[in-house]
């Protein structure tokens, strides 16, 4: 049985995950958002952002297989695959479907075992930060993603704050499009968070901006200054990044909260 020699990633997580396989080896062009590892970016071509490809240079490079993230990037596998490409989109929106996209990948370029051993690391891991969270006071959280509109945290990273001892407190607006998160000033400050984290997709958070929103004066993380930024590189992509390194910076907010 053959399995795929050259891959394309349009997106982060993959090309994290092939890194931590042991199979970069397999990378024949990346995204210009890649940054884990650091030196992805130098070794292997860039031939995409998030919604738009270079399609001639993707031809170019003659892959066997293009792996994709979310209908956002229908458009580009659509076009890939009338060009005659395979191209595999998963759309993992959980940490369990992270897990699972993982070892999709895997099998998919013949890592199956070394896919399964990283699962349970990652796995054993999040039941750890679940279990060291046991009986500490709930902190209250309000992630955001984006300033302008305000929207909240999607699935993957509401499931990572309630691991590590938060309550997120928009649980209830964690879907998978943009205007299913979105939150006005005045919910924010009805249910006064106790940490704000702001992780804004492409930009510098402005964390001294909280305290000038409309009645945030009231709110304790403003009071008690429990404002804080994370890095997208490792909150926004759904993929290794997230057990590797959010799990601990995340608990480590809401510790030294409590």
């Amino acid at each position: 049985m053959s399995y795929p020699s050259k891959i394309i990633c349009l997106t982060e997580e993959t090309v994290e995950t092939l890194y931590l396989l042991g199979r970069s080896d397999l990378i024949a062009g990346v995204s210009k958002f890649v940054e884990r590892p650091p030196e992805a970016k130098l070794n292997h071509p860039i031939v995409s952002q998030f919604v738009r490809s270079d399609i001639e240079q993707i031809l170019s490079l003659m892959p066997d297989l293009v792996l994709g993230f979310s209908d956002i990037q229908k458009d580009i596998a659509r076009e890939l695959v009338g060009l005659g490409l395979n191209v595999f989109v998963t759309n993992q929106r959980s940490l369990q479907e992270i897990l699972d996209q993982i070892l999709l990948l895997g099998r998919l370029i013949g890592e199956e075992e070394k896919a399964t051993k990283l699962v349970v690391e990652f796995s054993r891991k999040l039941e750890d930060f679940r279990q060291k969270s046991k009986g500490k006071a709930p902190v209250k959280v309000y992630f955001e993603e984006w300033d302008h509109p305000r929207l909240s945290c999607i699935q993957w990273v509401s499931e990572l704050i309630e691991a590590t001892g938060g309550v997120n407190i928009f649980k209830h607006k964690t879907g998978s499009l943009a205007k299913e998160r979105a939150v006005t000033d005045e919910e924010v400050v009805a249910l006064n968070p106790d940490v704000i984290i702001g992780c804004w997709c492409g930009k510098k958070v402005e964390t001294d901006s909280f305290a000038k929103r409309p009645g945030y004066q009231k709110v304790n993380a403003i009071r008690n200054q429990q404002v804080f930024e994370v890095d997208p590189a490792i909150f926004l992509q759904p993929g290794p990044a997230l057990f590797v390194d959010g799990l601990s910076r995340m608990f480590s907010l809401l510790t030294t909260k409590n």
